[in-house]
Formats: C-alpha cells, structure tokens, sequence
C-alpha cells in the first residue's frame, strides 16, 4: 500500500529522522542561543524517539518473535546493535528490547525458564569503545561485548545473532559515490556537498550507493541471524517522490554547501577541496527499502511505518504490512 505522508512527516522502518532539528539550525540567528538550542533539541528529540521506538519493538516482539522456538536449544539470545557510538541511546535501546523480550517469555513459562542475554556492541574500529564500557549501567541483567568492524560485512558466525537492531547508523554510506569526484562524469556534483539540489545523475548516484550497501547488508545479516530472527532498523527517511532538496535536511546541506563555496571565493578554503567533498548521507523511501528487501530475498517485512514523535501519533500510519 502507498505510504501517505504530512508535511514535515519523516518515513522510516520504525522511527522517524530529525528534520525538526535540522530546520531549527536554519532559523536560529545567534550562534551561542543556537547550539544551546541544538543541544536541548536533540536531548528532547533522543528522548522522545527512544519512547516512539521503543513501544514499536515492543509490539513487534510480542507480535512477531517466537521466543520459545528461539529459546528451545538454548536459554541464552544474543543481540546485536550495529552502529552503536559510545552511548547511551544504544544502553536504553539494548534494555527495551530485552525487557520486551523478557515479559512474553515469562508470560509464556511463568517464569520457569529464565534467559540470558549477550549483548554485541557494533561500530567502527575507530569507535570510542573505552568510554562506551565504562558507561555500561552497571545494573544490566546481560552479558556485553565489543565487535568493531563495519555492518556493511559480516560480523558474527552463520546463524548466531537472535535479534538485530541498528538506529541511525544506515544512512551514512560506506563511501561516497565514485561517479561524484569524475570531473568527466555527469554526476560530478561541482560546488555542492550533497545530492540535495543537485542534478538527477547525483541523486541517482547516491541512490545506487545505498542500494549497493544495503545488499551487502542484508546478505550479511542473512547469514548471521537464526531462523525465525528478527531485525529491527531505525533509520531517516524520506516520503515516496519527494526530492531531498524539498526536505529540511536537503535545505541545510544546501546551506552549508553554499558557505563552503563563499569562503573558497574569499580564498579562505581551495575550490578544488569543495568539489573533492561530498556528505556520505542518504536516506531512503519506503518505496526503495521495499524494493531493496524484496531483491534481496531474504527477508519479509513485517512492519514498516511512518512516524514522528513530535505529533504524538498514537497509531502510526503503516507503509506495508506482512510484504
């Protein structure tokens, strides 16, 4: 089914992207009021999605995740988060996922049949990962480990990972598309920093990027996660043709991109160090992550909804349903 979309709405699998941010970046004109305000935002916003998402995997667990076959051979499950930073919002969204874990299975044993968890922290090898461990609530019912390595690979043995999640990680591509630094491509995006406002032969390059990365993606979590597994992606998004220039976001990067090219005209920065940098950022329709999913093949999507916390949405809109 078509995915219908407000103004200012965001689409996404499970959450929404922070274009309420980005805008706020446009119309703040003090500086120091405007990271004040950045940091507040975002500390509201982080606060406010968590909440969003986190009653999402709620009933996606209870719905969807068999947690007696999974737990059947073993009493341990393990978890994945990919693209974890160093904390917190991965600490707040490992422990939603295990209590929501933890109350269908003792629903289903009366509590006779207790879980562990192992909980796997992804992210880049250049990740902070000393201050993430020593940030770990020091409450935490699981057990925790570091995988550096980027998720656009295979990270964890055939068939071991139970449950995957990843939040705000997969926009960023695993490189900047080739095409854009050709001079002699029509995607070469001149004078610009990203796909918003550029030509058509950019966003279509950016838009080959993702797909690329995404299947490496999904053919690497294909082989990590058990049968009957689940993934859970919170990713930025963007409504089904609409052009990212027309979005905050694209508005701001067009914004900076056109600073960057006046300080090169007051020789402040090099033209040539303009045109050879380009943000690494895309963020996909619902249309293109069902396509992308289905090429793939092995995976169904269960859920995928359109949602902003901000509008206190108490039944958010579904973009498709048991694909």
């Amino acid at each position: 089914m078509a995915c219908e979309t407000q103004a200012n709405e965001v689409v996404t699998l499970l959450s929404p992207t922070n274009d309420d941010i980005l805008m706020f970046l446009l119309i703040s004109s003090k500086m120091r009021d405007f990271w004040k305000q950045v940091v507040q935002e975002a500390t509201f916003y982080s606060r406010d999605t968590s909440n969003v998402a986190r009653e999402m995997i709620k009933e996606a667990i209870v719905e969807k995740l068999d947690t007696k076959s999974l737990s059947s051979a073993s009493n341990r499950l393990c978890i994945a988060d990919l693209g974890c930073s160093v904390g917190p919002n991965t600490f707040f969204a490992v422990q939603n996922i295990i209590d929501a874990i933890e109350n269908k299975h003792k629903s289903e044993y009366d509590g006779s049949h207790k879980l562990e968890f192992q909980v796997f922290f992804n992210d880049h090898a250049s990740n902070d990962f000393n201050t993430l461990f020593t940030s770990l609530p020091l409450e935490r019912q699981y057990f925790s480990a570091g995988v550096p390595g980027t998720f656009y690979d295979q990270l964890f043995p055939s068939s071991s990972i139970h449950f995957a999640h990843s939040s705000y990680s997969l926009q960023w591509l695993s490189k900047v598309p080739e095409k854009l630094l050709d001079q002699n491509s029509s995607s070469w995006n001149k004078g610009k920093i990203h796909c918003a406002g550029a030509s058509d032969e950019v966003v279509n390059a950016y838009a080959a990027q993702f797909e690329k990365d995404m299947g490496i993606f999904l053919n690497a979590r294909a082989k990590e996660i058990v049968p009957g597994g689940m993934i859970v992606l919170v990713i930025p998004g963007i409504p089904d043709e609409v052009h990212p220039s027309e979005l905050p976001a694209g508005i701001l990067f067009n914004f900076l991109g056109s600073s960057l090219v006046d300080m090169a005209n007051e020789g402040i920065l090099n033209e040539a160090q303009i045109d050879s940098f380009n943000l690494p950022i895309y963020s996909a329709s619902p249309k293109e992550m069902a396509s992308l999913v289905k090429i793939n093949g092995c995976f169904s999507i269960e859920s995928m909804e359109v949602t902003d916390p901000r509008s206190k949405i108490h039944d958010p809109m579904k973009c498709s349903k048991g694909l």
